[in-house]
């Protein structure tokens, strides 16, 4: 299975079948089809800290565009970026928390261990 591809779906790393995800962005226990024990994946800060780069920008320079081109007043700012860094933090959250995930059992990562062959 591509670990990109089951990574962004959020699918199961070994059978692309199961489910990764139990509701948004908590990792199930294992997987629904084949029963792959999920407890191997942490992904830790790796995927927030992406998200934050990525929406930061994204968000950011279109608020810094707006300000200069088109001067609008405050509120339509709060209206219009609150939300949308708020629900482009969410999918992109989920998007590379599988994918870091899926990587992890494609690469047989595992912590504190560097291999020296």
């Amino acid at each position: 299975m591509d670990p990109v591809t089951t990574g962004v779906k959020g699918l199961c790393p070994r059978c692309g079948q199961g489910r990764l995800f139990d509701g948004f962005l908590k990792v199930r226990p294992s997987c629904t089809a084949c029963e792959l024990d999920y407890r191997f994946a942490d992904s830790g800060d790796g995927p927030v800290v992406f998200v934050i780069l990525i929406v930061g920008f994204l968000v950011v320079g279109a608020a810094l565009w707006m300000e200069v081109n088109v001067n609008p007043p405050l509120w339509l700012h709060f209206l219009l970026w609150i939300p949308l860094a708020t629900v482009l933090s969410l999918a992109l959250t989920r998007i590379l928390k599988g994918l870091m995930i899926n990587l992890q059992y494609r690469n047989n990562a595992r912590p504190g261990e560097i291999d020296r062959d």
